[in-house]
């Protein structure tokens, strides 16, 4: 991940580099690097183990360029699919400049957490402890959880914040940028991430169906988009596949005379059409592959690398 071969020439006192963030699903890793570039660069919901691929968000000033890697929740995996992501998200700890060690303020450290300490207590990259989600409890309250955290660990900077409101997010930034070395631009000045269009496509429609089904189903679902094309009128279609395990999954998605569906197509078009600022005829399949997220060869079908 270090020293891409494209980077750009800089004054000697710009700095740059990479930095993951890691942390039990559901922390708010997701919305935290939302916050820190000042876009939505990852979707997020209240379901554990949203984010389920590597995302690369870049930071630009004029004095840095922090490239953020955003990566799957650290979990105890049930299948292909959750093994593949927690590999993702520790193959990262080695390749970076510094690591963001993300918990709650309003919950007690677990076992969850526990396993990442285990995994940082070998590995020399700096790494600050950001403790998320402050503007959910008093402030004297902290002082016993950084206290305990302090115990297990020596961090770099125990940084308290919330990723919701933007409060210390900034000064989160400036103590990242202080920590990384003398380097150029890996990216030119306007790129805010690395994911392919059809990525953040198939993001954006999992994004509706995780906030409007419940259970099972948002874990059994993926999407792809199969084709992008002008249309007439200079309207925009896409078509994307729904994928899910099962027929009684797929009778949920679709919903009592298609209303699901519509509803999560046209939640999804209006936040595509304000992403490209085009209109858009989007097009959604759901289609059955039962236990796809067991089966290597579909998840390396649908995008998931090993």
């Amino acid at each position: 991940m270090k020293g891409k071969s494209n980077a750009m020439s800089e004054p000697p006192e710009h700095r740059s580099g990479f930095v993951t963030i890691i942390g039990r699903p559901n922390v708010g890793k997701s919305t935290l690097l939302n916050s820190l570039v000042g876009r939505k660069v990852a979707i997020i919901s209240d379901k554990p183990q949203t984010t389920r691929h590597r995302i690369r968000a870049v930071l630009t000033r004029d004095d840095a360029q922090v490239v953020f890697v955003d990566t799957p929740g650290i979990h105890k995996p049930k299948h292909q699919l959750g093994r593949m992501m927690v590999d993702t998200a520790l193959k990262t700890l080695k390749d970076v400049d510094l690591i963001l060690f993300l918990i709650e303020a309003h919950r007690e450290s677990g076992p969850g957490d526990e396993f990442i300490l285990e995994r940082l207590a070998g590995i020399s990259t700096p790494v600050f402890l950001v403790i998320n989600k402050v503007d959910l409890v008093a402030k004297p309250r902290l002082l016993p959880l950084i206290d305990e955290m302090r115990r297990k660990m020596e961090f770099r900077e125990i940084v308290p914040l919330s990723a919701r409101t933007g409060e210390n997010t900034g000064l989160l930034v400036d103590l990242v940028v202080g920590c990384l070395p003398a380097g150029p631009r890996y990216y030119p000045e306007d790129t805010v991430s690395d994911q392919a269009e059809e990525v953040i496509l198939a993001e954006l429609v999992r994004e509706k169906v995780l906030h409007l089904t419940a259970q099972e189903v948002p874990h059994s679902v993926a999407v792809v988009v199969a084709e992008v094309f002008p249309g007439q009128k200079g309207v925009t279609v896409i078509r994307a596949d729904v994928i899910v395990e099962r027929e009684s999954q797929k009778a949920i998605l679709i919903g009592e005379g298609g209303r699901m569906l519509k509803n999560i197509g046209r939640l999804a078009r209006e936040e595509i059409e304000s992403l490209l600022g085009v209109r858009v005829y989007l097009e959604l399949w759901v289609k059955v592959k039962p236990k796809w997220r067991r089966d290597e060869r579909q998840l390396q079908h649908l995008g998931f690398k090993d």
